[in-house]
């Protein structure tokens, strides 16, 4: 039986999710689908700081994050070696040594690090990986990497990825994988029900990322404050301290719903008439595959700001810079229905519903 290696890390919860997801697909496919986070197999310890490190830098409104990812693109235009695949090439013997222990036929990464790593091992060995990118942009050092194919969110990005360096050949458009729960149908009471929300009333659902990111409590305020007709729904991913606050100022208040980080997100979005988050990519696909009505809120600085300038560019989501414009467009959106209805139909028009069936099938017909 053939055997594949899905790795990603746990820098913010898109790259893992897109990860699960062609998991997901490839298991019912019935083919042995390992997921696992690459830095667990070099260093748990490692991982954990990483991780740490990253959340770090999307604090205070991402300005550190921000720096990080305009030094990347500065780098890039050197067209030197970074020092990213640099560290990660110290890893290639550990990876190497996993993949050849579980013999595995082939490899997938939704991640930069794990692609860096498996690149430098490609130079020595036989192996065979896919990279698959979860932003709308190629970000700095995709191009150090040789998969034999990448999987991009979309045809209109080729041209992007092929400026910065990456093959043709090898880019294959065919979106951001999601789970499975966002591809079905479903009937929105019905949820609600489930979720012991009533039936009738009007949620807005605000989303936060995993790390709670951005200055929420502002923003919350000022939407409760200027809209009455909306129960507000909010996300606080694993942020507690976030979590903690809220729940602390909005205590016993029946138009706030607190969620701690949750595996029934899926259901929470379906329940709502109006999402707001931040313009991660696998969020974004997720919200937009669902076909709801949703604002891109602020994003940290960086890949971000191409999400939401290609999802704003389609009229698939309104982007707003600041907390005036998001209460403003949030009032103006759940009124206007003919403004919702234009939405969904441009999402149904760009999305593809079918990605991680489609990458499961690439793999599977490259395992042949």
């Amino acid at each position: 039986m053939k055997k594949v290696l899905i790795l990603s890390c746990g820098t913010g919860g898109g790259h893992n999710s897109a990860a699960l997801a062609i998991q997901e697909s490839l298991k019912e496919k019935g083919i042995q689908a390992d997921f696992v986070e690459y830095l667990s197999i070099v260093n748990p310890k490692i991982k954990n700081r990483v991780n740490n490190l990253y959340i770090k830098t999307t604090q205070k409104n991402g300005k550190s994050f921000k720096i990080l990812y305009h030094l990347g693109e500065l780098y890039q235009k050197t067209k030197l070696k970074s020092p990213v695949y640099g560290l990660n090439k110290l890893s290639k013997e550990k990876l190497y040594q996993y993949i050849k222990n579980g013999n595995y036929n082939y490899i997938v990464t939704t991640h930069l690090f794990a692609a860096e790593a498996l690149t430098a091992i490609k130079k020595e060995h036989p192996i065979h990986f896919i990279a698959v990118a979860t932003d709308y942009v190629s970000i700095p050092f995709w191009e150090e990497t040789n998969p034999d194919y990448f999987i991009i969110p979309d045809k209109d990005l080729e041209k992007d990825f092929i400026n910065r360096g990456i093959d043709k050949n090898k880019l294959l458009p065919i979106g951001i994988p999601v789970a499975k729960t966002y591809t079905q149908k479903y009937e929105k009471n019905e949820v609600k029900k489930n979720l012991n929300l009533e039936v009738n009333n009007k949620y807005v659902l605000i989303l936060t990322g995993s790390m709670g990111f951005g200055n929420v409590e502002q923003m919350l305020q000022e939407l409760f404050d200027n809209i009455n007709d909306a129960v507000f729904i909010i996300s606080c991913g694993n942020n507690t301290n976030l979590l903690n606050t809220l729940k602390k100022t909005y205590k016993d208040n029946k138009r706030i719903i607190i969620l701690p980080f949750t595996n029934k997100l899926s259901e929470y979005m379906k329940s709502s008439d109006i999402i707001l988050s931040k313009p991660g990519g696998l969020t974004t696909t997720e919200i937009a595959t669902l076909n709801k009505p949703f604002i891109h809120t602020m994003p940290i600085p960086g890949c971000e700001n191409y999400n939401a300038k290609f999802f704003n560019e389609r009229k698939m989501s309104i982007q707003c810079d600041t907390i005036e414009q998001v209460v403003e467009k949030t009032k103006e959106l759940l009124q206007n229905v003919k403004l919702q209805e234009e939405i969904i139909e441009n999402q149904r028009k760009y999305m593809n519903k079918n990605v991680s069936n489609d990458i499961a099938n690439v793999i599977i017909e490259y395992c042949k």
